[in-house]
């Protein structure tokens, strides 16, 4: 039987690659020396010719950090690594929690290392080569340190929550294990902005005038109360910009980058606003929360069913039944599950995002929404021509030709003022 779970794992392995593969030729394929007619004046014909650049380097350096990972991945199960490392932390502590921590965290740290200095080159050849990195090698060192120290104080601590609810719960160990991780995803959700985010960069209120008080105004105007609107030094690390909201109930809170404020007008702004209330104001917040415990439910349904099945942790060279070896060869064999959850999720977030935009569009300004979308490609070298299938295995957001023909049905573009 492990045996058969080691061949399905392989099989599964085998072939999310190879969909990647063909995934990114489609994409490839799609590419265009001309820009659509309907996003012309979108970019200057050289910076349309950079973005396309930009988007072949990327999936170049996707195609050689994928394939590393692959092959890797199945050097570690056919010489049987995982079952060495089992065996070096059983030798350590029979303890279940600190079998599962240690497990996890040399497995974590070795693997982070390997990945560092493909990070490195992303961050300081790629992103460096077509002018948005802004990172130093001091702010990557410490960003690097302290997602090591969350990984040790949030990461360890959940595992060792998990461990010892399954080893006390017996059959509810599901039930209770998904209340403990939807209690804690709320706990973020609710906290992210104020104690994650001040680890790594700076927020400050933003200051008083045109911009904040029209801001105001329009929450104001469409029923939506926050607790303050922050800006973060977005250009400590990236040229890229963005905003969103962060938060629940009366402690919602809009934080924009400072690159968002410097490259696009006030209308611009208001208009990337309106949308992320858009999503407040059509319960996507909630409804996205509720969609990710369910799918939590489902996971940990099923793992509470085939965890402590012997085959499990055999299959990836284990002499005695763990937690922690069940745990990563069940998460081996869910990853077509989750694909298939995951395309869900992408048609709901895509379908949301109309909805925002709609939103947007009628009660502030289409045109501007429109414009400040545009400017956000252009910015960002965005790829304006996605393979279809590409977009619908891995987009969470439509392409920007899409969000444009659905803000052109809206009834007074091209008049509507704010």
């Amino acid at each position: 039987m492990a045996n058969t779970v080691f061949t399905i794992i392989i099989i599964i392995l085998t072939l999310d690659y190879l969909l990647e593969r063909y995934l990114d030729f489609l994409n490839s394929r799609a590419r265009t020396h001309s820009i659509p007619q309907e996003l012309s004046g979108i970019y200057e014909q050289d910076r349309y010719v950079k973005s396309q650049e930009y988007e072949k380097v990327n999936q170049q350096f996707s195609l050689i950090t994928s394939s590393i990972s692959f092959l890797l991945t199945i050097c570690l199960l056919v010489f049987g690594v995982f079952g060495y490392l089992d065996n070096l932390v059983r030798g350590i502590s029979e303890n279940a929690v600190i079998m599962a921590l240690l497990f996890f965290g040399i497995f974590g740290f070795i693997a982070d290392v390997f990945s560092t200095p493909f990070s490195l080159y992303k961050t300081f050849v790629i992103e460096e080569r077509f002018g948005f990195n802004k990172t130093t090698v001091k702010t990557f060192i410490l960003d690097k340190l302290k997602t090591w120290m969350l990984g040790l104080f949030i990461g360890g601590g959940l595992i060792s929550l998990i461990v010892w609810i399954y080893a006390n719960t017996g059959s509810y160990f599901w039930i209770i294990a998904w209340l403990a991780l939807s209690v804690f995803s709320v706990f973020i959700t609710m906290f992210y902005t104020s104690l994650i985010v001040p680890l790594f960069n700076k927020l400050q209120a933003l200051g008083d005038g045109e911009l904040k008080t029209e801001i105001e105004a329009f929450a104001q105007k469409t029923g939506f109360a926050i607790s303050g609107i922050q800006v973060m030094d977005g250009s400590k690390r990236s040229q890229k910009a963005n905003a969103y909201f962060s938060g629940l109930g009366p402690r919602k809170r809009i934080v924009l980058f400072d690159t968002l404020i410097k490259d696009h007008p006030k209308e611009e702004l208001i208009a990337i606003l309106a949308h992320e209330i858009g999503h407040y104001k059509k319960k996507h917040t909630i409804t996205g929360m509720l969609i990710s415990f369910a799918e939590s439910a489902v996971m940990l349904f099923i793992l509470g069913i085939f965890i402590g099945h012997p085959a499990l942790s055999m299959a990836l060279g284990a002499k005695v039944v763990s937690f922690h070896m069940g745990v990563l060869a069940f998460g081996l064999l869910y990853s077509p599950v989750s694909m298939a959850l995951g395309l869900l999720t992408n048609y709901v977030s895509r379908k949301n995002e109309y909805q925002a935009d709609r939103f947007a569009g009628e009660n502030y300004n289409p045109e501007a929404l429109q414009t400040a979308l545009k400017n956000l490609s252009a910015n960002h070298l965005s790829n304006l021509t996605p393979h279809p299938a590409y977009v619908f295995f891995y987009y969470s957001h439509p392409t920007l030709l899409q969000r444009v023909k659905m803000l052109n049905t809206i009834p007074g573009l091209n008049t509507k003022k704010s």
